[in-house]
């Protein structure tokens, strides 16, 4: 399993481009990700390649240059904002001397630390293990074939094959588990649904707010902080709804560039939940730069869980920090494209209701597919234009 970071621990950031685009908005993120395990970002490296080296990612020279940064702050690891080979990674640490966190091990030890409940625990143990599992190459020192003695004498068993072994068994053991707590969350989805209560799912980019905004509909006490991935079990709650009575809103892990395959299969059970609801709040960070890149990133998670066919309602979340005021967008036939509001401060979230109320009194009487499509427009929604709402 990764190796959790102690709070304090110091870092140099590696952030390489490839591609000749802006990188601000990635540094950005990987400060945040380094803070959010528990790590103080004392410098940052950055370069321009063309492509990855085969031997170190990052080069010779720029080895050099991470090597001199490391002694200056007398760093204690190196964070690289990609996804490194098995072999890539064990080379820089033979010649930086100190330990190496590509992006993927980075977000499996933030996820080991938000983890709270068994399953979501189990989750993040099985998605450590199988990226573990990528890691199981020739070449560790202790790989030499065992040697036979009185009783161990044949051909015997690598050191590596019963490494490999023992992960399989252990993989299986937490894959029958959580097959069995899938299992009981089926069991209670369908008690749900016949009920016909509205199902909702909040989705979104790590850090856009889903859970200061769940917290402000359903008054619970869910962790929310300036952290990616602060919310990682999902929390389920009734919303009561003074226009069409109860519905259920669940609060869902966050997403985020280049998410981690392992993670993305090891909770399999608890975002197909989210490929069950009626309809997803897909919150945004209205106040990022990259809202856009993050809202396809989102829907490329979505698809890939097979959620993308369920009707999505966007919420512009942050307005406090836009100065724009709340507000509710339809297109031509009267369905609710997108609303703003501000989750922390409260504004725009009657509106926010009031759409909930039409689609939860439209499920009863049509499918989920035709939850949205639109009735008169409730007193005070202003309605925008793709003009006032790029404002």
């Amino acid at each position: 399993m990764s190796e959790r970071m102690p709070s304090g621990e110091r870092a140099v950031i590696v952030q390489l481009d490839f591609t000749g685009e802006e990188q601000s908005e990635q540094l950005a993120e990987v400060r945040l990700l380094a803070r959010s395990a528990g790590a103080a970002v004392c410098t940052v490296v950055l370069g321009r390649r063309d492509s990855p080296d085969a031997a170190t990612f990052a080069g010779k020279g720029k080895v050099q240059e991470i090597a001199a940064e490391i002694a200056a702050h007398e760093a204690d690891l190196v964070i690289f904002n990609h996804e490194l080979s098995a072999g890539q990674e064990r080379n820089l640490e033979r010649a930086l001397g100190c330990r190496v966190v590509d992006r993927t091990s980075l977000i499996l030890d933030i996820f080991a630390q938000r983890a709270q409940s068994a399953e979501g625990k189990l989750q993040v143990e099985l998605a450590q293990l199988e990226h573990l599992a990528t890691r199981l190459v020739r070449g560790w020192t202790h790989l030499e074939r065992q040697k036979g003695g009185i009783g161990l004498r044949g051909p015997g068993e690598t050191q590596l094959e019963t490494d490999r072994r023992l992960l399989g068994i252990r993989v299986g053991v937490l894959k029958e588990r959580l097959a069995r707590l899938e299992r009981q969350r089926g069991v209670q989805r369908k008690a749900r649904g016949r009920g016909k209560l509205l199902n909702v799912s909040l989705v979104g980019y790590t850090n856009a707010g889903k859970s200061t905004l769940f917290n402000a509909l359903t008054h619970a006490k869910v962790f929310a902080a300036d952290q990616l991935f602060a919310t990682l079990d999902t929390t389920t709650r009734k919303l009561w709804l003074q226009e069409a009575g109860h519905i259920v809103l669940s609060d869902t892990v966050g997403f985020i560039r280049d998410l981690p395959h392992s993670l993305v299969a090891a909770f399999h059970a608890t975002l197909e939940a989210t490929a069950e609801a009626d309809l997803l709040l897909h919150v945004v960070d209205s106040a990022s730069s990259a809202r856009d890149e993050q809202m396809a990133d989102v829907n490329q998670v979505l698809a890939e869980i097979g959620a993308d066919r369920v009707p999505q309602m966007i919420v512009f979340n942050k307005l406090d920090l836009t100065g724009l005021p709340p507000a509710v967008e339809r297109d031509e036939y009267g369905k609710i494209r997108r609303i703003r509001v501000s989750a922390r401060c409260g504004e725009g979230l009657p509106l926010l209701r009031a759409a909930l109320a039409e689609v939860a009194l439209a499920k009863k009487g049509c499918s989920p597919g035709d939850a949205l499509q639109g009735s008169p427009v409730p007193p005070g929604i202003d309605v925008l234009s793709d003009r006032d709402w790029s404002a």
